[in-house]
């Protein structure tokens, strides 16, 4: 063979659009499959540790031990708790969270946009919202009690103060991060007042209160069952406190894994609404998405 022969170069078949699609999509199931395994391997280590550690070196009377609250939560789920049904105290603590968070983010929402776009309201207002954000909301718990008995209202009411300020904040800041520019030119072309507020402040502001939703309905499970915990007839709080004062830690653990799977659900939907309210925004990467 001659040298010229030798240095021709060989045909090389050029990738198409689909090949290089579907070379993606093989990275991307790689990735989010890698991503789960090591989620599981982590999850799997935890638990045998834990379990090991509860058989022979800490005591599970007050540590418990990941079989005892496997079991707990079977009998729970199949024979019902002391107090009835483990879905109808679910319920009660679900119906408070989203009860208040609809008022608290509701409130949140209208007060945080209305201050964020007056500046003489925000500065007449200002102390007296630090002042009540630095009150202890928590300890409000056993005062609503008081004022408002061991029924869903004072269950509500604590949820409301725990969920205003985490979207309050952030609908104040996206109010007054609008570009000035937009709103100026929508009134030089007869925009009135209601007219800005609909068209441009509020889509500004969407998605800093959409990220504030995340958190605030964590907040709203949190001040839930620390309402049921303060007093209360129902509850997956009832149940902690209840578990609490019997020493029964598997049944404490038991609670919380019930509400960490309501929380993480709850991260799911909003997410999903965030998605679809916020379509106008770039797509992130496939790499990012994926790593979610």
């Amino acid at each position: 063979m001659s040298l010229d022969t030798a240095a021709v170069p060989v045909n090389v078949q050029p990738e198409t659009e689909e090949m290089i699609l579907a070379r993606q999509r093989r990275a991307v199931f790689r990735r989010r499959r890698n991503t789960w395994l090591l989620r599981l391997a982590i999850v799997v280590a935890w638990l045998g540790s834990w379990e090991l550690a509860a058989t022979l070196w800490i005591d599970p009377f007050f540590y418990s031990k990941p079989s005892r609250i496997w079991e707990r939560l079977v009998g729970w789920f199949t024979r019902g708790t002391d107090f009835g049904s483990i879905w109808y105290q679910l319920w009660v603590t679900v119906e408070e969270a989203v009860f208040g968070f609809a008022l608290g983010a509701v409130a949140g929402v209208v007060l945080g946009v209305i201050l964020g776009r007056s500046q003489y309201l925000a500065d007449v207002l200002a102390p007296f919202i630090k002042a009540a954000n630095a009150v202890p909301r928590i300890v409000l718990a056993s005062l609503f009690v008081i004022w408002f008995g061991l029924g869903l209202a004072s269950k509500v009411a604590t949820v409301v103060v725990l969920v205003f300020f985490a979207v309050f904040f952030n609908a104040f800041t996206g109010a007054r991060e609008v570009d000035r520019n937009l709103i100026d030119n929508a009134r030089i072309l007869g925009a009135g007042r209601l007219q800005v507020l609909r068209s441009i402040v509020l889509p500004s502001a969407t998605s800093w209160i959409l990220s504030s939703l995340h958190t605030a309905f964590g907040f709203a499970l949190i001040g839930a069952v620390v309402g049921e915990y303060a007093g209360s007839k129902a509850g997956i709080g009832f149940l902690i406190a209840n578990a609490q004062g019997t020493f029964d830690s598997a049944g404490i653990y038991a609670a919380m894994i019930i509400i960490t799977v309501v929380a993480l659900l709850a991260e799911w939907g909003i997410g999903h609404l965030e998605n679809r309210l916020l379509r106008w925004r770039p797509s992130v990467s496939a790499g990012t998405t994926a790593a979610l």
